[in-house]
């Protein structure tokens, strides 16, 4: 498996498959093309149906020059739903061809050469791998990650939180209405202001976590610069908890750091196992797998045993199974916004169930990881981040 370094990565909203990783990826091909003299970059599969939404023609744009822009909704035999194909000429010929997939979490590959990325960190190969070493060494998830990853991972980790809070923090004080013409008004400075009366403790914890939910996915709405968690679409559900727990209950920058690894060991072992990017398996590979790092990093953060927070991980995933990605209008704010809230508490919700039922459960966190997998594949294209069905295309008849 790889580093966890590549679930969490700091970038511009709002996708990180549609907007990150097309402006890597620019990045790479100029790098490769100095000299050239104008670009061409083909926009395949899902990709060519909600880049505009996304981001992905001004993502592309702020790093190439000259650069034009086709959209090729026709070719079906694609290698991944989220295909580019960068082409680079001077003085009218061409010198240079790449095809570079944005596999998910702002995460691309070149067709044909080798990653650096993909170099394994972890020798595990899923979770239940992972677990077993853990048992033989009286070991926890966050030092097995401490003992695997190059020695500053708790610096970077640190630094991925950092930027966390400053996204939560930049979207409870701003206001006005999201680009893209659906009219949203920014909700997250209304939530964490506004107070009912008679209010009680746990409505207080669930509109505080709305709150800050909604402040990251707002401001990721707004191309601001967020963490994939794994993805930009799921980037509001991990920092929504962590900064409550913080800021709210007294939790350390050191005890959320150590969640923060566990979530991220989480998300590498679906992203190995499975995929976490909504144009391959609709929005239980982002939602999913970020509610599913949520409960996990929860789970360690209150002290719980490895069998409580494979559960916790288990429940989380389990029930975002078969959840679709029909953004309307392409773009990441409905009902993206919302979802992340509802899925901060279900992470919540699904640790505590398993800190009392764990010794009831009957199936792994791999199956049910392996059965994400196997929901996605199966899932009509049109509920893979196309815009074609779903919400989306009711929004398209009205």
């Amino acid at each position: 498996m790889r580093s966890i370094k590549t679930i969490f990565k700091i970038g511009q909203g709002p996708s990180s498959s549609h907007t990150v990783g097309p402006f890597s990826a620019s990045n790479i091909f100029l790098n490769r093309y100095p000299e050239a003299d104008k670009f061409k970059v083909v926009l395949f599969g899902s990709m060519a149906s909600t880049g505009g939404g996304h981001g992905t023609m001004s993502a592309i744009e702020k790093v190439l020059p000259n650069v034009g822009i086709v959209i090729d909704n026709e070719t079906k035999d694609i290698p991944h739903p989220n295909t580019l194909d960068f082409y680079a000429y001077k003085d009218g010929k061409e010198i240079g061809m790449n095809r570079i997939l944005s596999i998910g979490g702002g995460v691309i590959e070149i067709v044909g050469e080798d990653n650096p990325l993909s170099n394994d960190v972890y020798p595990q190969k899923n979770f239940s791998e992972i677990l077993d070493y853990c048992k033989d060494r009286s070991m926890t998830l966050q030092e097995f990650v401490y003992e695997q990853e190059d020695s500053d991972i708790k610096d970077y980790l640190l630094k991925i939180w950092k930027a966390m809070e400053d996204a939560v923090e930049r979207g409870l004080n701003a206001e006005g209405v999201l680009p893209g013409g659906l009219g949203i008004t920014r909700k997250a400075k209304m939530l964490y202001n506004t107070v009912s009366h008679g209010e009680s403790a746990d409505i207080t914890m669930e509109r505080l976590i709305s709150a800050f939910s909604y402040a990251v996915m707002e401001e990721n709405a707004d191309q601001g610069v967020v963490v994939t968690a794994p993805t930009c679409g799921s980037c509001g559900i991990i920092p929504s908890l962590l900064y409550y727990l913080k800021h709210c209950r007294g939790y350390k920058d050191s005890e959320i750091i150590d969640a923060l690894a566990v979530s991220g060991l989480v998300g590498n072992v679906i992203a190995t196992n499975a995929s976490i990017s909504g144009a391959e398996c609709g929005c239980q590979a982002e939602i999913g797998s970020a509610c599913s790092m949520a409960a996990a990093g929860l789970a360690a953060l209150f002290g719980l045993n490895l069998g409580q927070i494979e559960y916790s991980a288990e429940v989380a995933m389990e029930h975002n199974l078969g959840l679709t990605c029909d953004p309307v209008k392409g773009l990441v704010q409905i009902p993206c916004i919302e979802r992340n809230a509802v899925a901060a508490h279900r992470a919540m919700n699904a640790v505590n169930l398993a800190r009392f039922l764990y010794t009831t459960r009957r199936i792994s966190f791999d199956a049910v990881v392996e059965t994400m997998y196997k929901t996605g594949k199966d899932m009509n294209e049109k509920y893979r981040e196309t815009a074609h069905g779903g919400l989306a295309q009711i929004y398209k008849d009205k």
